[in-house]
């Protein structure tokens, strides 16, 4: 796990992390938030719908936009405090869901904006958005 400060942040510092979304995936994020949407639950009646097959819940990529967050960009001990987003394509299982993170600006009083995006595998963005976040001000002990 990365620990960025708030200090040593710059305009233009990207990280990611990739995950190829299974079927396991999806049922498990469907039993946590309790959303059996049946495009994502019922492949019978997904292979009817405009997607042709299920689709994977768009707050689970957002799951993974977080995790860079978290853990790599600014890192460990920052708190998310706005999302923004546009779910621009679906996601497939079996998909391969690369989510991005940019620094976009410094603000003030400790925060930072983020570009948050999600690609596939085909390099098709299926999220775009934005993030403030306020990472850490000094390193904890």
């Amino acid at each position: 796990m990365e620990e960025h400060i708030y200090s040593e942040l710059q305009v233009g510092e990207s990280a990611y992390f990739e995950k190829t979304i299974t079927e396991t995936d999806v049922y498990m994020y469907a039993g946590i938030t309790g959303d059996l949407n049946w495009l994502h639950v019922n492949k019978v009646r997904a292979e009817n719908s405009r997607f042709k097959q299920r689709i994977a819940h768009g707050m689970l990529l957002i799951g993974l936009v977080s995790n860079v967050i978290g853990n790599q960009l600014p890192g460990s001990g920052t708190v998310y405090v706005e999302q923004n987003m546009k779910f621009v394509r679906p996601c497939y299982i079996n998909d391969t869901v690369k989510a991005y993170v940019e620094v976009l600006e410094i603000l003030p009083k400790g925060r930072v904006k983020l570009a948050t995006r999600c690609y596939n595998q085909n390099d098709e963005i299926l999220i775009d958005g934005e993030a403030i976040v306020m990472p850490p001000r000094e390193r904890a002990n």
